[in-house]
């Protein structure tokens, strides 16, 4: 009987060892079936917290739920930031949309789109002193404002101008360095400085000047109607692997949210990506980015990441005021929404 019970038994362990390497052999399988997709990601600029949803999508797992393996790393500016997506040296970018509609114009330009806007309103702004007597955009006539080299608000200045009546033959405009142009403004040597209102708004009140003294003259509330930072896309990765990009949109949307729930944490997390990153003055910068170019109401009504089409027309009018095009582009040859996902799925909670 004893006999009996062990042949019995090393026949159900010869029959076990194969099912259960068959079962493994399954599992395995269905593992490798959906590796994790590696992008590298590049942002056009200097780490700042306007950047926390990317990075709390990826500290908090969202791009690995989506079996993304992303990578970040930095350009000197959307120019070329644009060059690597174009080239595929990055699969994805943060970019100035404005400065995609000039690329779009090149003969040569590979057909680059954005897939996710970002910043709803360009940051494009003017940072004034009162005490200079400046309250008003309109009051900048007979002053000096400071511009660093580059500086891409410069590109829509003859429109807005234009458009509030401005004669800019009355604006002196002082080129500088990035890396001077708060202090200069700070000692009084310029009457404004052009940048991002979210950027040299919170560094003027950290040099010391008074939050009284200072006037943001956001291009937005003077009828700029130009979008912001964007995500683009290489367009050849985009169409071999349409579901990762949706997946990383998707990702992307739960930082914004986690961003927006917990502003300290997303400008802490930011900080720790700087070198001597202050986790105060992040934060500072972050709750300005949320109010003045994420959350606007157009994307509280319609969602993250879409843009409407007739805007961007008119943003794009106005960027041809002062950009000679050879072919304008149209909203469709910027934006594409395919990898957007539904608006119930992209409501800020």
């Amino acid at each position: 009987m004893f006999a009996f019970k062990t042949i019995a038994l090393r026949g159900l362990l010869a029959l076990a060892i194969p099912l259960a390497a068959l079962t493994a052999r399954d599992v395995t399988a269905t593992e490798t079936a959906t590796p994790s997709v590696a992008i590298h990601f590049t942002f056009d600029r200097a780490i700042d917290a306007s950047m926390a949803p990317f990075f709390m999508a990826a500290k908090d797992g969202r791009f690995g739920a989506e079996r993304i393996n992303v990578a970040f790393n930095r350009a000197a500016g959307s120019p070329d930031a644009l060059a690597r997506v174009a080239k595929g040296d990055s699969e994805l970018a943060l970019v100035d949309i404005n400065e995609l509609i000039r690329f779009r114009d090149k003969d040569d330009a590979a057909p680059v789109k954005a897939v996710f806007v970002l910043f709803n309103r360009a940051p494009y702004a003017i940072v004034a002193r009162r005490s200079r007597g400046i309250h008003l955009l309109p009051d900048l006539d007979g002053k000096t404002v400071g511009v660093a080299d580059g500086d891409l608000s410069m590109r829509l200045w003859p429109a807005l101008a234009q458009q509030n009546g401005i004669n800019t033959q009355h604006v002196k405009f002082h080129k500088m360095s990035p890396a001077v142009r708060e202090p200069i403004l700070s000692a009084g040597q310029v009457d404004a400085v052009a940048g991002f209102s979210y950027l040299s708004a919170v560094n003027l009140r950290d040099r010391g000047v008074p939050g009284g003294d200072l006037v943001v003259l956001r291009y937005a509330d003077y009828g700029c109607e130009a979008y912001g930072f964007a995500v683009v896309a290489n367009p050849a990765f985009a169409a071999a692997k349409p579901d990762t990009v949706k997946g990383f949109v998707r990702a992307l949307i739960a930082g914004v949210n986690i961003t927006v729930k917990e502003p300290a944490r997303a400008a802490a997390e930011a900080a720790s990506r700087v070198d001597d990153g202050d986790r105060d003055l992040e934060l500072q910068r972050l709750r300005s980015a949320l109010v003045d170019n994420i959350l606007t109401d157009e994307v509280k009504r319609n969602g993250l990441g879409g843009i409407d089409p007739a805007r961007l027309e008119r943003s794009i009018d106005q960027i041809a005021q002062d950009f000679k095009f050879r072919k304008r582009p149209a909203a469709g040859d910027i934006f594409d929404d395919r990898f957007l996902p539904p608006v119930q799925g992209r409501l800020i909670n």
